[in-house]
Parts: structure tokens; sequence; C-alpha cells
């Protein structure tokens, strides 16, 4: 594959997943707030969204990878936060909630990549200054878990 089409390539699966974190969101706020069934609330997005410029992988694995995953979430992000991770706007919880999700599992993806993602998200979708909050919050997260990328980033 020539440097153009890989470069071309890689920017369209960059937009086809940054897509996919904002319905990710969507759907994980959704299913905060409702309680309503992963696979149900899944499978309304997928019936609603037209997933042809969408990594429909993607989504599907972030939005059933944070539902099981709160177990786990939240106390990471609890130990980095002045509050309770209930007590965060459900917007913003959702964010962060899925930001962290991608720092365990998605090693794949810089750090930097995934907070900057979190960041613009926030600033699209939350109130005027709540990306400096989930950023300080991510930060600290990617700091603990993805020390050694974060190390190699900053030196």
């Amino acid at each position: 594959m020539s440097d153009a089409k890989n470069t071309a390539s890689k920017k369209g699966l960059a937009r086809a997943r940054g897509k996919s974190r904002r319905l990710a969101m969507q759907a994980i706020y959704q299913w905060q707030m409702t309680g309503d069934s992963i696979t149900g609330i899944k499978q309304q997005f997928f019936d609603d969204n037209n997933f042809t410029l969408i990594d429909a992988d993607y989504f599907s694995e972030l939005v059933s990878g944070v539902a099981s995953s709160i177990s786990r979430l939240d106390p990471l992000l609890e130990k980095h936060m002045p509050r309770a991770v209930e007590s965060v706007d459900p917007v913003e919880r959702s964010i962060i909630r899925l930001a962290t999700y991608e720092l365990l599992n998605r090693l794949d993806v810089p750090y930097r990549v995934i907070l900057n993602e979190a960041v613009n998200i926030t600033k699209e979708y939350c109130a005027e200054n709540s990306h400096a909050f989930v950023n300080a919050v991510l930060d600290k997260v990617a700091n603990e878990i993805r020390s050694i990328e974060v190390q190699s980033v900053k030196s």
C-alpha cells in the first residue's frame, strides 16, 4: 500500500472511531439514565444510525466494555476525583468511563488520542469548563495505568 493510501486509511479509521466514541458516549449515557439493557440500547443505535462511516465493532466494544467494567472503572476513577463518580454530571460520567475503559483495554490507541477525544467530546456536549475537569481526571488515570507510555511522551 502506498504511503498516501495508508495515510488516508488511517485518517478514515480515526474519523470512524471518533464517531464511534460519540455514539458510544450517548449509548452509555442512555444506559446510565434508563438502566435499559445494553443489548437493546446498542440495537437501537444500530437501527437509528448509518454505520457506514462509523466503526460498528469499536462502538459495540466500547458500550459493552464500559457496562461490564463499571466495578473496575469507578474505583479507579474515584482515586483521582474529589467526589464520587455517581455525583458527576451524567454526560461527563459517560465520557470519563468511556475514556478510562479505552485506557485500560485499548493499548493500540495512544493515551493522548484517548484524552484528546474525551476533551473534544466534552467540549461538544458539556458545560463550558467541563473539559478541564475531564482532562484533569483522565490525565491522572493515564499516569497511573499507562505510566511508561506517559513518561516516554513527556521525556
